[in-house]
């Protein structure tokens, strides 16, 4: 099954690169993590440079993958509940993919092709961090359904 981030931003700092590449080795063979990343828009103005950034991810999405936004203002998830996604999209079988948008955020016309929204919770995070904790969070959700002793919530 492909789980794909895709988040705006191509500059990460080495802590996250290696964050990253961390939970990528953790999470077994069959759960393939990747990172797709799409370059800031620029000085185009906010609304403009979001809608830029959205063509950009779109343009790289298939068809039958299932869309989930990382957007503050949505309901966050407990992991548990994030373990039962995980599971019933390994069922599915189709590949899923996390959109972090970049500095103004996921452009509504990214918003509205989602078929979910998931929340970290009413704090803001840099988006280069939420590729670290999307990573994180699917290999403790992968170790709940594997009842591997890494979650102890």
């Amino acid at each position: 099954m492909d789980l794909v981030v895709a988040g705006v931003g191509t500059r990460m700092p080495a802590w996250v690169s290696d964050g990253w590449k961390e939970y990528v080795r953790r999470l077994p063979p069959h759960l393939k993590l990747r990172l797709e990343e799409v370059p800031v828009a620029g000085k185009a103005g906010a609304n403009r440079e979001s809608a830029i950034e959205a063509e950009k991810l779109l343009a790289r999405i298939p068809a039958n993958a299932c869309r989930i936004a990382l957007h503050g203002a949505a309901r966050p998830w407990s992991t548990e509940k994030l373990a039962k996604k995980l599971a019933d999209w390994q069922l599915d079988g189709d590949p899923v993919w996390f959109l972090i948008g970049g500095a103004n955020g996921l452009d509504p016309s990214v918003l509205e092709t989602c078929q979910a929204r998931w929340s970290f919770g009413p704090a803001v995070f840099p988006h280069m961090l939420i590729r670290v904790m999307v990573a994180e969070q699917l290999y403790r959700a992968w170790t709940i359904l594997e009842n591997h002793p890494y979650h102890r919530g």
